[in-house]
C-alpha cells in the first residue's frame, strides 16, 4: 500500500518482534503499519471480492486497463480500499482464474488498487490434486497426505506452487515496485467442504501443510518481504477450536475469520468469534481482520447498518471483505450496486466515520 495511509513505526516493531516480520523496509512492513495503524485509529478498511473486474450484470471489457468500473464505486463514489482476488487455475496453467477472470487482468487490477493506495488480498480454491476434481471434492481424506514430503502428489503440489509464486512475483508498480499482498492459504479449515478441512484431515497434516506453503513461498521463493499471510478459520468456534490447527505465530501474520450465516444470528456469532480472535491478537500481537463475510443477495434493505456495522464497529479489525457481486449470476451478490434494495443503507455505512474506502 502506498503511503496514503498512516504508518505508525512503534506498532510495525512490535509486529517485527512477534517473529512474522521479514525484513526492515520492505513492503510487508508497510502494509503492516498501514493495517495496524487503521486498527489502532479504529478505521476498518471495507473490502469486495474481485471489485474492479466485475460487478452485477457487467464485466470488464478485454481492453479496459484502468478499471474504473465498480459496483461499490457506482453506488457511493469510493473504491474499497481492500481487493480480493482468486488465483485458483494459476496452479494448472490456465489463463482465466475459477471465476473467468484472465490472470493478466487481475494482475493489473492489483497494481491499479496499490497505486491507489489500496490493499490486495489472495484466496486459492485449490482443485484436488489427487483425484482431478475442484476444491469442493471430498471423496478421499488422503489428499493432504498426498501432497506432503514423501505423498504421491507433493511434486504436483510443488510445481503449483511454482506458478503461484511466478505470478505473485510479477506483482509490481511502474516503478518495479513490489505490490505487497495479504496471502489466505487453506481457508475455512474447520469445515468439511474442501479437501484440506478438519473432515478430511489431521490437525498435524493441516499444519504440516500450511507450513510447506509458507516456507516455499516466503523462503525458498524469497516472497516473505511481500506477503502477509492470514489464517482464516469458519464459524462458530471458540479459542480452543481456533487454535488446533493454528500454524503457529511465525507462520501467520494476520488473525482471521469467514462469516457466514443468513439469519437473526449473524451479528451475536460475529460478536462471538471477534471476542475471541480479538482476545487472542491482543496476546499475540497480531493483526485481525474479517477476511470472508456477507448475506447474499442482501434481501435486508438496512442490513449495512442494522447488522453488519453494528457486528463489527466494537473491535480493533483492519479490514472486512464481503464475497464477490456474479456477473452472470443475478442472484448471487454479497455487495451493493445501483438499484440494489440496500443501495440507500450501503451510502450511510459508507459515510461512517469508522469505514475506510478509497475515496476518489
Amino acid at each position: 500500500m502506498k503511503s496514503s495511509l498512516f504508518v505508525n513505526i512503534f506498532f510495525a516493531s512490535v509486529f517485527l518482534l512477534s517473529g512474522s516480520g521479514c525484513g526492515s523496509g520492505s513492503v510487508k512492513d508497510e502494509l503492516t503499519s498501514d493495517l495496524r495503524s487503521c486498527a489502532k485509529s479504529g478505521e476498518i478498511m471495507f473490502g469486495h471480492q474481485d471489485d474492479l473486474l466485475y460487478g452485477h450484470n457487467w464485466k470488464i471489457s478485454d481492453s479496459e486497463t484502468a478499471f474504473l468500473k465498480s459496483d461499490v464505486y457506482d453506488v457511493c463514489g469510493s473504491y474499497p480500499s481492500v481487493l480480493g482476488l482468486d488465483v485458483s487455475g494459476i496452479e494448472l496453467g490456465s489463463k482465466n482464474n475459477i471465476d473467468g477472470n484472465s490472470f493478466e487482468k487481475m494482475r493489473l487490477a492489483a497494481i491499479v488498487q496499490y497505486e491507489r493506495g489500496g490493499v490486495v488480498t489472495l484466496s486459492w480454491h485449490v482443485p484436488n490434486p489427487l483425484t482431478g476434481g475442484d476444491s469442493w471434492d471430498v471423496s478421499s481424506d488422503k489428499v493432504v497426505e498426498s501432497v506432503l514430503p514423501g505423498g504421491s502428489e507433493h511434486d504436483t503440489m510443488m510445481f503449483w506452487l511454482s506458478r503461484l509464486a511466478d505470478w505473485i512475483g510479477s506483482l509490481k508498480d511502474e516503478n518495479g515496485k513490489p505490490v505487497p499482498v495479504i496471502f489466505r492459504p487453506w481457508h475455512e479449515n474447520y469445515g468439511g467442504w474442501f479437501w484440506w478441512g478438519a473432515s478430511n484431515c489431521t490437525a498435524d497434516q493441516y499444519v504440516a501443510l500450511w507450513k510447506m506453503t509458507h516456507d516455499y513461498l516466503a523462503g525458498k521463493r524469497k516472497l516473505g518481504g511481500r506477503m502477509l499471510w492470514a489464517f482464516s478459520p469458519n464459524s462458530p468456534f471458540d479459542s480452543v477450536k481456533y487454535l488446533e490447527r493454528y500454524p503457529g505465530d511465525k507462520y501467520v501474520d494476520i488473525l482471521g475469520l469467514d462469516c457466514y450465516r443468513y439469519d437473526d444470528g449473524y451479528v451475536s456469532e460475529m460478536k462471538k468469534c471477534l471476542d475471541t480472535v480479538s482476545a487472542l491478537g491482543k496476546s499475540k500481537g497480531k493483526i485481525i481482520a474479517v477476511t470472508e463475510t456477507g448475506y447474499e443477495g442482501v434481501p435486508d434493505a438496512d442490513w449495512w447498518t442494522g447488522a453488519f456495522y453494528p457486528a463489527i464497529s466494537d473491535y480493533p479489525v483492519a479490514y472486512v471483505l464481503v464475497w464477490r457481486n456474479a456477473w452472470d449470476r443475478p442472484g448471487h451478490f454479497f455487495a451493493p450496486y445501483p438499484g440494489a434494495a440496500s443501495e440507500n443503507d450501503f451510502k450511510v455505512f459508507a459515510e461512517k466515520s469508522k469505514i475506510k474506502l478509497i475515496r476518489k
